[in-house]
């Protein structure tokens, strides 16, 4: 144990260490860059697919409220020409 401590008391070990400490938090940091961009894909792509499901609901909704109200209108528009 006293070798490792004395190895590590050495002026290039003590860089070495360094620049290894460096590169693995480099690492850790793009790899936390990578999971964020993921998450925030499949957020985008939730969003995008809720907004085609509300546009066809208001679609819908807009084609219900144009409807009919009974059977005489129903046969007016059909005479009318505007079904």
């Amino acid at each position: 144990m006293r070798w490792l401590a004395a190895l590590l008391a050495s002026g290039p070990a003590r860089k070495a260490l360094g620049l290894l400490l460096a590169a693995i938090t480099l690492a850790l940091f793009l790899l936390n860059l990578r999971r964020a961009g993921e998450s925030a894909g499949r957020l985008a792509e939730r969003l995008d697919t809720m907004e085609k499901v509300n546009e066809a609901q208001r679609q819908m909704l807009e084609a219900a409220a144009r409807r009919p109200a009974d059977r005489d209108a129903v046969v007016k528009r059909l005479r009318d020409g505007r079904f």
